[in-house]
């Protein structure tokens, strides 16, 4: 292990044996073979671009993000699903040790993942010097990218690594002196990078959403334990930067909100910076598509292994947040961004008093695979989709498939082969909170149409960085500068904008802090964004379910011990956080 941390610290070589099609075509592929300068190239970015998608795996640092803000709690499932050593119960409580492996993970692939930006900085640079105009263009993006990784470090660990070339031993950088290294190194490649290859691939606007979002967290960043002092300098550098990209007139919002998370997103306007799954990267993945959904569903009958995994759900906090904003009214009938209906259950079907799976064998409709689509959103109650027969395969009809409400066949429930999934609020970690069906869920990514089985190679992109967070950036900045009428048109902005169907959320009267924080909650969900909004905006150390600890160390996760017993050769050179 000891080895590994220091490859993952330090970074060496660049993998051999991949490569890239035409950059014309603007698509990431680790998977062929290739030789010349052009392969050169895309050689050198592919395998740093491609490892976002494991830095951003759900048991790395996606779940690192989700799992420990109020928007998500995942309990050891029925006693026998998803304990992982107790990495998720420790993260949702706070009450993480420096060996937890969801720690580990994020680290290690994080840390690799600016190991590989450095190596094909290395590659980029002579070729770029020696007047290489392809390799100079993707020597800007991977000094981006390096910048945007070592963001992450600095958000989820208080540090970044500076260093240049893979021989050497890399600076460690804290407080201001990481804001202004990161800084730099973006306003190094802002001006000169390419404006036209996105989103798989960071573009001038990418950089100006990476800088306004270093200044927006800055406060946080020169202070991470006490209460942040958010400086006008900061805020009209954020409003600077938003500004710039909302000026270019290249995004536009999209009218419907779940278009974002679909096949083919990779043309949507509203996308800046996306991980593009559209090539053969090797580890392209749809776990941000089923990580929450029921293991009893299949939501492609054409794939009878692509289901769920009954893993993290909403907790009940954040869905009464939804709730309190809409007085009475239910959030799908208020706001699109909550729900999305896909199945049209026939109306004599959807009465199921008296019926379970025990005596529904006639209580079904049909259904085409091409035509069936799982509802999208925040997920209640009983779900419908096809079922497997005793032999393992999909029942049919004429028309295609058979969608039954379905049965639960996951966990020891006293529901398990006899009940239906029916999704409750309650979930937490008693006996009963934590059984299979608990908690509403959450389906915001398409189960991809393109994928050979459903939840690998997935060709829907997975959204870093798309339009409405510039504009709640710099709503978040005119906010906190006094600009209640500029912060409260540019949240309407977003929330008018999903337009393409009923309902269309209204637009506020009236902006402050708290109502932003909520804001930010119902667009931005599950994205990544919860955690740092819950510290910025003071909320970190609050109780939700199942997680009472407000020590304010606990906003930077611990160093794994492992980074550190692998770094001990160089005395002093990685110190443990506060707290930990």
């Amino acid at each position: 292990m000891k080895n590994k941390i220091i490859i993952a610290l330090f970074g060496i070589g660049l993998l051999s044996g991949v490569s890239c099609t035409d950059l014309e075509e603007e698509v990431l592929d680790e998977s062929l073979q290739g030789s010349g300068l052009a392969e050169a190239v895309s050689g050198a970015i592919a395998p740093a671009y491609g490892q976002i998608s494991w830095a951003w795996r759900h048991t790395n640092y996606y779940g690192l993000q989700l799992i420990p803000a109020d928007e998500a709690i995942l309990p050891y499932r029925g006693g026998t699903d998803w304990f992982d050593g107790g990495k998720f119960l420790e993260a949702h409580t706070h009450n993480i040790s420096p060996s937890n492996d969801l720690v580990g993970s994020s680290w290690n692939e994080v840390t690799k993942n600016i190991s590989r930006a450095l190596s094909a900085i290395e590659v980029l640079q002579p070729l770029a010097e020696g007047g290489n105009a392809e390799a100079e263009g993707a020597l800007h993006e991977m000094i981006a990218l390096r910048a945007y990784l070592n963001m992450l470090m600095l958000d989820s660990w208080g540090l970044v690594f500076r260093k240049e070339t893979s021989g050497e031993l890399s600076e460690i950088l804290r407080g201001q002196e990481a804001i202004d290294y990161i800084e730099s190194e973006l306003l190094s490649v802002v001006d000169v990078i390419n404006t036209d290859k996105g989103p798989g691939r960071i573009t001038r606007p990418a950089v100006w959403g990476f800088l306004a979002r270093l200044n927006l967290n800055a406060a946080v960043y020169r202070d991470p334990y006490g209460t942040p002092n958010f400086t006008n300098e900061d805020m009209d550098k954020v409003i600077t930067y938003t500004d710039n990209i909302i000026n270019s007139g290249v995004f536009t919002l999209s009218p419907e909100y779940f278009d974002l998370f679909n096949d083919e997103n990779h043309g949507n306007p509203e996308l800046i910076f996306a991980l593009d799954q559209r090539g053969v990267l090797r580890r392209e993945h749809s776990r941000w598509a089923y990580w929450s959904l029921a293991g009893s569903w299949f939501p492609r009958p054409e794939f009878p292994g692509a289901d769920g995994t009954d893993g993290p759900a909403i907790t009940p906090d954040f869905y009464q947040t939804w709730v309190d904003a809409y007085a009475g009214v239910d959030p799908s009938e208020a706001d699109a961004r909550f729900y999305k209906k896909n199945q049209l259950v026939p109306d004599g079907l959807q009465d199921l008093t008296g019926l379970s799976p025990l005596n529904d064998e006639d209580h079904y409709y049909c259904m085409a695979a091409e035509d069936f689509e799982i509802d999208r959103g925040i997920m209640r109650g009983t779900i419908w989709g096809p079922r497997k027969d005793e032999n393992g395969s999909f029942y049919t009809c004429d028309d295609g498939f058979r969608i039954y409400p379905v049965k639960q066949i996951k966990g020891n429930g006293p529901d398990k082969d006899v009940g239906y999934v029916d999704h409750e609020l309650q979930v937490d970690f008693t006996n009963e909170g934590r059984r299979h069906s608990k908690g509403y869920r959450v389906s915001k990514y398409q189960f991809s149409r393109t994928s050979p089985n459903g939840n690998n190679f997935s060709s829907v992109d997975l959204v870093l960085m798309r339009y409405a967070e510039i504009f709640l950036m710099r709503a978040e900045a005119k906010l906190r500068k006094g600009d209640n009428g500029g912060a409260l048109n540019d949240v309407n902005t977003v929330r008018t904008s999903r337009t393409a169907r009923d309902p269309i959320p209204a637009a506020l009267s009236a902006i402050d802090l708290e109502t932003l924080y909520r804001e930010r909650g119902f667009e931005l969900y599950w994205e990544g964004f919860r955690r740092g909004d819950q510290i910025r905006f003071g909320h970190y150390e609050d109780s939700w379910t199942e997680k009472t600890d407000n020590d304010v160390h606990h906003r930077l996760f611990p160093i794994p011990q492992d980074a550190i017993d692998g770094a001990s050769n160089v005395e002093g050179y990685l110190q443990q956080n506060e707290g930990y």
